[in-house]
């Protein structure tokens, strides 16, 4: 059986070059995880054993070629969808248009060379909204991309801001999805909900273990709030995560905010059911696919391992002893992903 997984990283070095002070000024927490301390010196952080350290996770995600497809071939992995890890949106906006269309550029280079194995999703200058949609024009339409990812926040809103409106337009005319990935908590929104404690504690808590998924949940739910898929149709998006925690609540939101509150034309859950994809992005637990396929259906589920941050491993064993049947998996492992992306 084919596998296709769809939420896989790279790092683009100019990207982070330019980035790197201005994100250490937004999260300095970053650098506070990877490592523990026992007996008053810092050592490397094994009790995540599908985790790579951060070191590692970063040099897999420089490389695009030989070494990549090697991991892949040993893990039984067809293809992956690449997206680059950043935060672009810090820059100042003609900055962040030249890197965006540069690493764009070498993204679709790295997929015509193995077009079978890679597909891309493009980096786009959302603090620049109208230059942000021509660049995913011209990422679908010359280079091959097959939508984009955001990281987190556009900006200090979120994307139901109006400004960002002539993207999401984009999007729309495109028929190509947006992935919604996870990103940091504001600045303001960090301190006081996940500080606190030891600062590793607080930065595992405010990334990875729970605030960068609430952001993104948050992102989606405000995406549906403010009519964004009754305003573009065609508007597709995927959540990884299983869903930024949206998925176990979507019924509670529907309940509280009915259509004559929220003046939508569908009810919630019926609305995320048809705009939104669902992905593990490596969380391979069992209770949660069950509760997502139970939710929304075998065929709005994709595949992912958020590798290089997690390791491959158990990616096929994991999907192969899914309590569902063939044809399911089949979707799931590679259908989907080909219906949607168009591969």
């Amino acid at each position: 059986m084919k596998l296709i997984c769809v939420e896989e990283h790279v790092l683009d070095a100019a990207t982070g070059a330019a980035t790197q002070p201005l994100l250490r000024a937004e999260a300095p927490y970053l650098s506070d995880w990877g490592s523990r301390v026992i007996d008053g010196q810092r050592v490397a952080d094994t009790s995540r054993p599908h985790v790579l350290a951060p070191a590692e996770s970063a040099r897999k995600a420089l490389d695009m070629g030989a070494s990549r497809l090697a991991d892949m071939d040993a893990a039984g992995i067809d293809m992956q969808v690449l997206s680059y890890g950043g935060f672009a949106q810090l820059l100042p906006a003609a900055r962040a248009i030249d890197l965006c269309r540069a690493a764009n550029d070498r993204l679709a280079q790295a997929a015509q060379a193995h077009p079978t194995r890679f597909g891309g999703f493009a980096a786009l200058p959302w603090q620049a909204p109208e230059a942000a949609a021509r660049e995913l024009e011209r990422a679908v339409q010359v280079l091959g991309l097959k939508g984009a990812l955001i990281n987190g926040r556009p900006g200090d809103t979120f994307l139901d801001d109006p400004r960002h409106a002539p993207v999401l337009a984009a999007f729309d005319a495109l028929g190509v999805p947006l992935y919604v990935h996870p990103g940091l908590p504001l600045p303001a929104v960090q301190a006081p909900y996940y500080g606190g404690f030891d600062k590793e504690l607080s930065a595992r808590l405010a990334m990875f273990g729970w605030g960068w998924h609430n952001e993104a949940g948050v992102q989606v739910v405000r995406m549906m709030l403010a009519g964004l898929f009754d305003r573009y149709p065609r508007l597709q998006v995927i959540s990884g995560h299983w869903g930024g925690m949206v998925p176990f609540f979507l019924q509670r939101l529907e309940d509280a905010i009915p259509q004559e509150a929220s003046g939508l034309r569908r009810p919630i859950v019926q609305t995320y059911r048809e705009h939104v994809h669902v992905s593990p992005s490596g969380m391979l637990t069992l209770p949660h696919f069950q509760f997502i396929h139970a939710l929304m259906g075998a065929d709005r589920i994709l595949y992912s391992i958020d590798y290089p941050y997690q390791s491959l491993d158990g990616a096929r064993a994991f999907l192969d002893g899914l309590p569902v049947s063939a044809a399911d998996k089949a979707l799931v492992a590679h259908g989907n992903a080909e219906r949607l992306l168009g591969l």
